[in-house]
């Protein structure tokens, strides 16, 4: 018996299953201590060995119903041929992509080559992980992915692929439709490895132009999860278009995913009122109350679990729980989410 996957199957449960974005990381002291032994933080997460322990850390610790792979969507860009580096107090740096030549340098087949180093680290944390948590790989939704491959950073104001979106719809489109297959290939290896579930995180979501949503947002989850559910009908997948609360309702219903997660500037009860009841909702507690810790973050998660009582909901945050987290603010929360 495996609760998070009974929710994303459409069964309501007393207690929600918890598991937390980015549960694994800096704010455990345990990470910070294997995080020494890599080169990189690229080389950390090709690194099985390493990027097994990382997976199971917030497991062995705190009793999640849920591990999520340890790894980065950046890695498929790299894998495709994009330089990718992760600069100490500056995040990621790519070469941008921003013409058809640039498009040319990069390679589905040799991606799925490279990047197996995350399947033996899918392979091992299946074999270790308790028989009632469930396993979930993921990938970058492509207009996520796209926009670092474009920008050649985070934190933008996403200009470029705007522009590139506007100017040039054929090269956009293309860049889209090689992710979508590189993605689709890159899900469905997680799969064949012992994945249990999928999430897309579709992170910059509400930085799409509204006349673009459909093409930049919802035709590529759409063919990942139409792939995905060709090659195996019983694995669920989770969107998650954080921002994008004004297009929940034609994201559910034009992608097929199973769950939907949700950010913290959506309400909950917005988000139900917006799909269907048998779709599970994940979500949505704000980080920084995980942060600050407390009477609000107890009384808060509370709310949550209460407000989606009977319907199928996981326990989650509105985006990753933030580094200088103290780890017993977050044993706190689940306390509070187990004991409602």
């Amino acid at each position: 018996m495996k609760p998070f996957l009974d929710v994303l199957s459409g069964q309501a449960t007393k207690v929600p299953p918890i598991w937390i974005m980015r549960q694994a990381g800096r704010y455990l002291p345990e990470y910070r201590a294997i995080r020494t032994k890599s080169k990189g933080f690229v080389d950390f997460c090709l690194t099985p060995e390493l990027a097994i322990e990382a997976t199971l850390q917030p497991i062995r610790r705190y009793g999640l119903d849920a591990a999520i792979l340890f790894a980065d969507i950046l890695l498929l860009p790299q894998a495709m041929g994009q330089p990718l580096a992760f600069v100490e107090g500056h995040g990621p740096k790519l070469e941008p992509i921003r013409d058809r030549e640039g498009l040319k340098s990069l390679s589905v087949n040799a991606a799925t080559d490279k990047l197996q180093p995350v399947m033996e680290t899918v392979k091992g944390v299946r074999a270790a992980l308790p028989g009632n948590v469930a396993l979930i790989g993921f990938a970058g939704s492509p207009w996520t992915v796209a926009t670092y491959m474009i920008e050649g950073r985070g934190g933008s104001d996403f200009a470029e692929i705007r522009k590139m979106a506007w100017a040039d719809p054929g090269l956009f489109g293309a860049i889209l439709d090689q992710l979508t297959e590189a993605t689709t290939a890159y899900l469905i290896a997680q799969i064949d490895a012992g994945a249990e579930a999928l999430q897309l995180f579709d992170t910059w979501a509400g930085s799409v132009p509204a006349p673009l949503f459909e093409r930049a947002v919802i035709q590529p989850a759409a063919a990942i999860v139409r792939a995905v559910k060709a090659h195996a009908p019983h694995i669920p997948v989770i969107g998650f278009p954080r921002g994008a609360a004004a297009h929940l309702s034609a994201y559910v219903a034009r992608t097929g995913v199973d769950g939907l997660g949700i950010d913290h500037m959506t309400p909950l009860t917005f988000a139900a009122a917006s799909v269907p009841p048998q779709i599970a909702l994940q979500g949505n507690l704000d980080p920084i109350l995980v942060l600050a810790g407390g009477e609000s973050l107890t009384d808060e998660a509370r709310h949550l679990v209460r407000s989606m009582a009977g319907r199928p909901y996981i326990f989650n945050l509105g985006h990753g729980v933030l580094p200088p987290t103290p780890p017993e603010h977050v044993a706190q929360l689940i306390d509070a989410v187990r004991g409602v």
